[in-house]
Order: C-alpha cells, then structure tokens, then sequence
C-alpha cells in the first residue's frame, strides 16, 4: 500500500512538472506564434488589398496614371522613395520623412521560398505600426520639420551605390536636407544638414527616434528578451513591453533615460533589431518613453544630440545610423568595430554567460561553414566539449560506478532496519566511509558542466544563424519543432491533435523528442538508482516529462540533447564497465 501511494504521489509531481511547463512556456510561445501568424495573415490580406487597388487604378482613367499608389501602402507613389538594395527592399515616406516600410530581401517568414518576406516596419496605415524619423527642435519660433512636412528629393530610388537627399525648406531662411545612404546589408546612414541664410544664428537640436505603436507578441519566456534595448556608457540596458508600460501606469511617460558620450538604442525580437546609432563622438540623451494615444501604448525610444548654433552662410551637419534587419553576428561586430559603437552584438542576448556563449557561437558558425550544414556543426561541437570535459565526466562516472557496487550491500541494510529510518542512515553512512565512497562527489563534476552547457542551449535558441536552416531528411528548419507527430502517426491521420481540448498542447510528438526520451531512459539505467523510494519513482518519469516537455522545442535543441545524451551512455557504460571489471579502481 506504501508503494502504491509513492507511485501515485511521484506520478502527480511528473503531472504537476508537465503543467506548470505547459503553463508558464509552451502556452506563451504559442500565443505569441498564433499572434504573430495573426499579424502576417493581416499584412498578407493589406498586400492583396493594395496590389487590387494598384490593378484597378492602372486601368484606363485609374489614379495610378497620375503618379497615386505604392508598394503595401495608400500612400501615393509620388510622396515615397523606394529603397532597393541587396540586403532591404521598401520605401521612405516623404510626408515627415519616414522609414515606415522595409522588408528583408534574404529572409522570410517560413521555410516555404515562396512564403513572404520578413517585414520590419511599417506605417501607420497598418495593423503594426513601426517606423522611424529623424529631426530637428528649435529654440523660440523658428519653423522645423514636422510629421506632415512634404518632402523634396533628388531622386526616386535609393540604392546601396545612390545616395538620396530630402529637403525642406522653412521659408525663414533655412534648409533642411536628410541625406541618405543604406549599405549592402543593413545600415542606413542619415546625415541631418541645416543651412542658413538668416540675419541671426539659429540653435538647433538634431533627433532621431523609432517608434513602435502597438505591443507586440513576444515568446515571453526568461531565456529571450524582447522589447527596449541598449547600451550606454558600456552598460547594457535591457526594458520588457509590460515594464515600460507599468512605468507609464505610474505616470512616468520615460520609463528610462541616459545622457552621455556615444551610446545605441532600439527594439529587438527574436531575430530583428531597430536601432538607433548616433555619432560616438557627441553627446547624446536616450529616453525609453511610452506614449498612451488614443486609448493605446505607443513605445518610443529616441536620442536627442547636442545644440547647434547654426549661423549665416554656414551648414550644420550632424551624422547619425539607423541598423533595421538581422541579428547577424558578423555584421553587429563589422558595424561594432566601423563605427566604433560599443557592445552593439549585446542586442542578441547571450545571457549571464557571454564569456561562454560567444565562443561558443564562434566555434559553432566556422563549424557550419567547414561543414555545410548547421546542425553537424551542433554534433561535432557537442563531441568536442565531451572530449574537453572527459577527466570531469570519468570522476563523475567512477563515483556511481562505486555506488553501484555497493548495492546490494545497501539493499540489506534498508531491509534491515527498514523499521528504524535513523539508524539505517547511521549504517549507510559507516559503509561509505568503510568503503571510501563519498555519495555526492558524483554529481561535483556534472555540475561545473551545467553552465557550459546551458550556455551552448543558449545560443542554439537566440541566435539567428539557426533560423530556417536545414538538417537532414524532414528536418528543414533547426529552429523549429520537429514537424513529425506519432498522434498522427506521423502524417498517416489527417487530423490536428493539438486543437483537442485540455490535453491537445501535449499531443505533438515528433521522432527527435521520442529519441531524446529513449537516449535520457537508457543513460538514466546506468545510473544506480536512488536510495529513497519516492525519488527512484519520480526519476523513472523524468525521460516521459522531458519528452513531452522538448516535444515543442527548437529540433536544434532536440537533436543537441540527444546526441548529448548517447555520448554520455557511451562513455558512462565504457567507465562503469571497467570499475566493474577492476577491483583495484572500485577502490581507488
């Protein structure tokens, strides 16, 4: 009756694990992934309502004969310039000089080469406003540039080799010119000019700021931030959408605020990155603001630089960047290093281990680039830190191999004075030192390996050079779940188990996870069991709670912990055999 009551209270704590995981991780990952499919479907529908709505006014007699329409917008076709470069494809809006459309050109939403393409900001005739601006403020009365400033500009596109300039002029004897350069990849460079002809000198203040005016869906999971990003004098800050937001509820439109030399800031999702890089040589002042229109949080970050005097006949200009695209690391670190902007790669975060988890990202992309394919680089890279941690891992091994040699001897013992608890206890301990065993040098080795490990989980899940990349046989995307399920026995069923009501969310079970499960049972045998019944119990489900848990995960993460764990039953079933097979080291 005792063992049947252990059995069912170490079932319920495997219950209650799988729960509390499916409440606090996979549900907020599929939310987010429902919301932000929800978002694409939306932008795909505006696409189709504005390529019909082009169609219509190419007609004979339509609007588009007389210069109206552009690519995903109702703004007309001749207040925009269209940005077409290798890297990013979309349009300045020349009302209030905005980035409010751009598309990565080499990156999509799914797998699928026909899926469309990953679209960064947009304007505010959209679902998901996200755009950015750059200005001026003025002391007293004089006229600057303001939201719905119409815009001149020397040319119509503007490409990685063809600069644009937008000009303004205030008709008091000022010009304002935005000159634009976007590079190969990411970048844009924005050099904000003011020229005067006036009888006084004017002071002004260049600006730059992104502006996101919804809230967007995040994985909302500890190991990924998303939301208010930067760095400043060296320091990495880091603000959630609801924290800024809980700041804005006390009143505090700026939830965050920095003045000093140098500095970036932006938003950042998963993959993308929005920031704002003005010159490091000036001073700048950031602010983390949210602003309530309309009934609605509009998130803000900004950069204010330093007052210019700008006098008769001479032209101020002030030189900031705009990074809109992929976390790509080689790319943080050239514009890192080129422009001199300190810690720009922290916009991916590494988390608390970065003096391991950027080593580890180095080791991992030569390895997929000497190989072909990413995840071999994760194999290969996995029988490296086995080998590195070898020693460790054989002390560890050495020390369950004891133990389970002793058994047996420990067996008597508990069916010995299975009535009296204390002196049970008091006998395994004088066995122990008897036998020179201590019970926990086992585990010392296997946890200095934990945060070498965690680390490489970590950078398998935030870095973007995982995205979309295949493996092998029906593992297209690394960065996905495993596509196979055995509820449908693997494609046969035509049906979606995961919409069943209560227990759908743990009906997704893919080959890789079931393999995982396997490896973590097998290597899980080689283990002596536990000496307290109710903990051998709980242990025994541990590899069904972890394959249930990893079935919504990353294949990546998947096919890593697997071939973590075969490597570990090899080498734990080749050290224990060789304790078994000598008295001498059993002893030693």
């Amino acid at each position: 009756m005792v063992d049947q009551k252990r059995l069912i209270l170490a079932i319920a704590i495997s219950i209650m694990i799988l729960f509390v995981f499916e409440i606090f991780w996979n549900q907020p990952i599929r939310e987010a992934e429902r919301a932000r499919q929800a978002e694409i479907a939306a932008l795909e529908e505006a696409e189709r309502a504005a390529e019909a709505e082009r169609q219509a006014r190419a007609a004979p007699g339509g609007l588009e004969a007389q210069g109206e329409g552009a690519r995903g917008s109702t703004t007309p076709a001749d207040l925009r310039v269209r940005i077409d470069s290798p890297g990013l494809v979309g349009s300045i809006n020349l009302t209030g000089a905005r980035f409010d459309d751009l598309s990565l050109r080499n990156f999509r939403e799914t797998v699928e080469a026909d899926s469309p393409l990953v679209r960064l900001l947009m304007g505010r005739d959209t679902p998901t406003p996200y755009w950015v601006q750059f200005g001026w403020t003025a002391e007293g009365s004089v006229r600057v540039p303001d939201v719905n400033t119409r815009w001149q500009t020397s040319a119509t596109v503007l490409t990685a080799g063809r600069p644009v300039t937008l000009s303004w002029d205030n008709g008091e004897g000022l010009l304002f010119e935005l000159v634009i350069r976007v590079d190969e990849h990411f970048l844009f460079t924005v050099e904000q000019r003011v020229t005067s002809s006036t009888a006084e000198p004017v002071t002004l203040r260049p600006w730059g700021r992104v502006r996101r005016e919804h809230t967007p869906q995040t994985a909302g999971n500890w190991l990924l931030h998303e939301g208010l990003v930067g760095v400043f004098g060296g320091r990495l800050t880091e603000q959630t959408y609801t924290a800024a937001r809980d700041e804005a509820a006390k009143g505090n439109s700026i939830s965050f605020r920095h003045e000093g030399r140098g500095g970036w800031g932006g938003f950042t999702d998963k993959y993308w990155l929005t920031a704002l890089l003005p010159d490091q040589t000036r001073n700048a002042e950031f602010s983390f603001r949210v602003l309530q229109e309309g009934g609605q949080n509009r998130f803000q970050i900004d950069f204010l630089g330093d007052a210019k005097e700008v006098r008769t006949g001479l032209a101020e200009v002030t030189r900031s960047h705009l990074f809109a695209g992929a976390k790509l690391v080689s790319l943080l670190d050239r514009y890192e290093a080129t422009l001199g902007v300190e810690g720009l790669d922290k916009a991916i975060d590494w988390g608390w281990f970065y003096f391991l988890t950027r080593p580890f990202f180095a080791a991992l992309h030569w390895l997929s680039e000497l190989t072909g394919n990413y995840g071999v680089a994760i194999l290969i890279f996995t029988l490296f830190l086995k080998i590195l941690f070898f020693p460790l891992a054989n002390k560890s091994y050495k020390a369950m191999g004891k133990m389970k040699l002793l058994a047996p001897q420990m067996q008597e013992l508990k069916d010995k004075f299975k009535d009296d608890p204390q002196k049970m206890q008091q006998e395994m301990m004088a066995l122990y030192k008897r036998e020179k065993v201590n019970p926990v040098s086992g585990c010392l080795p296997i946890i200095i390996q934990i945060p070498v490990f965690f680390a490489l989980y970590k950078v398998l899940f935030v870095t973007i050079e995982m995205r979309h990349a295949p493996f092998f046989g029906w593992i297209r995307d690394l960065s996905a779940q495993d596509p196979t399920n055995i509820f449908t026995l693997f494609g046969l069923i035509p049906w979606e188990p995961t919409v069943v009501p209560i227990i759908g969310p743990f009906l997704h079970l893919g080959i890789w996870p079931l393999l995982m499960g396997v490896t973590m049972y097998a290597q899980q045998k080689l283990n002596p069991a536990p000496p307290d019944p109710v903990q051998a119990k709980v242990f025994q489900f541990m590899p069904i709670v972890f394959t249930f848990m990893l079935g919504t995960f990353p294949v990546g993460l998947v096919i890593y912990w697997t071939w973590n764990n075969l490597l570990s039953i090899a080498q734990q079933w080749l050290m224990m055999r060789r304790v078994a097979q000598s008295p001498q080291m059993a002893k030693t």
